[in-house]
């Protein structure tokens, strides 16, 4: 059904709704209220027929069916309207960066912040870079915990929405401001611009099949003025308005506990034949999901059989009352489901759920690994899309090339004001900064942004390249966290160049599968290891494998030095030690995420496991799980 047909049935639909309250000369009501009636019925029948035509699970009720259809039309031509927008402002990118730094300036220009910088009187990005110094998170740490204590127009001029918590993976975890601006830019120039991608690139998914939703309702907790202290991310109760729209019931969101919430997440996707989309923030989170999933089929094999909810989950009475009341027994589906797991767990995601047309998360940085691993066992078969680049500061970028398997991310010129530190200038005291329109394509930079929310000019620490532009737009690549790059002697080992040789590595080690990894320079670790010369703490965690051997620990190091002359150049003059590669126990990595994100106050939502622990403690824990 064309897309100019569904608005004249939707708004046939509307002025039925409204055409009883109209106000109409006395001989017209006749007249009009029969033609608002044929619509009416002429709409109900189109929008019906479109409806009926579309892949959807066979117990959805027809108001919940039409609730989806409504908002996949509305999202839908929402995204086509801000892709219009996004593309024109690709043609004329400085005007517009320096339109969006104005407006930032402007709003926030009478706050103590605002005032001590006289933001109103700069006029263009030459005089605000030549005012307003480089900053650091350490520059906003005092400023931010008046704001948290209930002082107001300090940095921003209204109140924030909530003081987010960032996931503290290039050190502690910071506290920063989140605005309505921040929100409804995200969801207006990366929510709506990226579903309009993936409907064009995966048609399929404009269906009515119900999406699998990997999140969780995080624990917020009050600043002094009352200001929820949390993750800023997509939250069931954020979302709770299109709950329907996933397989998971509302009472599930309920349940404290993130293990019981996977649990029921997984049971209600497992009763759906006709999942189409799994969706979470991260990668990580899918991978933890089917990683569960292979350790408790049987329990929901049970589960659906018999029509119940395990007696193993800790839930109060009515919730408990309100999940069982959705299940009834299913031998069938029971049986399908034993067959398939019994056949192996490669590719298990496709035969569980026939109709799934993508696996919708971030799967680049940090979260490369947990992608990988997805594509390459569970889910065979099925397109990843990796939608944003974004952080706690806010959206950068957005992928806008979904079928393509290296994560590029076009920058949002009116997200935030970018500026770019050249790779080779980061050490220096006051580096000079590029624009958008002056970076070129290859090239490597740090990020510095100003944004909606209180950050101005501020090192975000990541690591881009540059791989090639959009009209005027850059693309990037992310590369990694100025945090999380290992150096004990200078020689700069970035996580993707660790991964790289490490991927190597266990190629050659016959049956082991990835599962988790993380690294630790030895001068954290104190007295906890032994030797004088700095070296690279390992810990893998791996399936397949029980015991390495000196031969495959040595690989590791062997491929890290075919990759990197820098590192092979310190090993040949022995100024680095060798690695100390530690096969740790099943679970550990499951462990420390929950003692990392207890420590920093992270979500499961937004969680990303560090790959340079900085905390001796985490080193330490990972020590005590060593099994070879």
């Amino acid at each position: 059904m064309s897309f100019p047909l569904v608005c004249i049935a939707v708004v046939s639909l509307v002025l039925a709704i409204i055409g009883n309250i109209w106000v109409m000369p006395p001989s017209l009501p006749r007249v009009l209220g029969g033609s608002v009636g044929v619509c009416c019925l002429a709409g109900m029948a189109l929008v019906w027929r479109d409806v009926s035509s579309r892949m959807k699970a066979e117990s959805r009720t027809p108001g919940s069916l039409l609730s989806q259809y409504l908002a996949v039309k509305g999202v839908g031509w929402l995204g086509r309207r801000q892709r219009e927008k996004l593309e024109a402002d690709t043609l004329d990118v400085r005007r517009v960066q320096e339109q969006t730094l104005l407006v930032r300036l402007r709003k926030h220009a009478d706050t103590r912040y605002g005032r001590q910088y006289d933001f109103n009187s700069i006029k263009d990005n030459v005089g605000y870079r030549a005012r307003h110094p480089i900053t650091t998170y350490e520059d906003y740490r005092e400023l931010i915990r008046r704001i948290a204590a209930g002082e107001e127009r300090v940095i921003i001029a209204e109140k924030p929405a909530i003081l987010a918590m960032t996931s503290g993976t290039s050190g502690a975890s910071a506290m920063l401001l989140s605005t309505k601006d921040t929100n409804k830019e995200f969801f207006l120039q990366g929510v709506a611009v990226c579903l309009e991608a993936m409907g064009r690139a995966f048609p399929a998914t404009d269906s009515l099949q119900r999406t699998t939703k990997f999140f969780y309702s995080p624990t917020f907790r009050q600043s002094e003025a009352g200001i929820p202290i949390g993750p800023n991310s997509s939250t069931p109760a954020s979302s709770r308005h299109i709950l329907n729209l996933y397989t998971t019931p509302a009472a599930a969101f309920e349940v404290p506990s993130e293990k019981d919430t996977l649990y029921l997440h997984l049971l209600f996707a497992l009763k759906d034949p006709s999942v189409g989309t799994l969706e979470s923030n991260f990668a990580s989170t899918v991978f933890y999901a089917f990683s569960a999933l292979q350790d408790r089929w049987q329990e929901f094999v049970q589960d659906i059989e018999q029509g119940k909810v395990s007696s193993a989950l800790h839930l109060e009475t009515k919730v408990r009352s309100r999940l069982e009341a959705l299940m009834k027994p299913d031998p069938h589906r029971a049986a399908q489901l034993r067959a398939h797991f019994q056949e192996g767990f490669r590719g298990i995601a496709k035969r569980l759920w026939p109709h799934l047309h993508l696996v919708l998360a971030v799967d680049s940085g940090s979260n490369q690994i947990y992608g990988e691993m997805l594509r390459e066992n569970y889910c065979q078969g099925v397109p990843f899309y990796s939608p944003f680049y974004a952080a706690t500061e806010g959206l950068i970028g957005v992928n806008l090339w979904p079928r393509e398997p290296h994560r590029r991310y076009m920058l949002c010129p009116r997200s935030m004001f970018c500026e770019f530190l050249p790779d080779g200038s980061l050490e220096e005291e006051t580096p000079p900064t590029l624009l958008m329109e002056e970076v070129k394509e290859g090239e490597s930079y740090e990020l510095v942004i100003t944004n909606a929310s209180g950050l101005f000019r501020y090192r975000l620490g990541d690591i881009v390249k540059v791989v090639g532009f959009h009209n005027q737009c850059p693309i990037v690549e992310f590369q990694y966290r100025r945090g999380q790059m290992l150096s004990v002697r200078g020689e700069k080992v970035s996580e993707a160049l660790f991964l790289n040789a490490l991927k190597k590595a266990i190629a050659q080690w016959g049956g082991a599968q990835l599962v988790d990894y993380c690294c630790a320079e030895s001068g954290i670790m104190g007295d906890s290891v032994g030797g004088s010369d700095p070296h690279y703490q390992v810990f893998i965690e791996l399936k397949g494998v029980r015991k390495l051997t000196e031969e495959q620990r040595y690989k590791l190091d062997i491929c890290l030095q075919q990759d990197s002359a820098v590192y092979k150049s310190f090993r040949v003059k022995g100024s680095i030690g060798p690695m100390r590669v530690q096969l740790v126990a099943e679970g550990a990595f499951m462990e420390l995420r929950e003692h990392m994100m207890a420590f920093s106050n992270t979500s499961p939502n937004t969680f990303k496991m560090h790959r340079v622990l900085r905390r001796k403690e985490y080193a330490d824990f990972l020590l005590g799980k060593t099994v070879s």
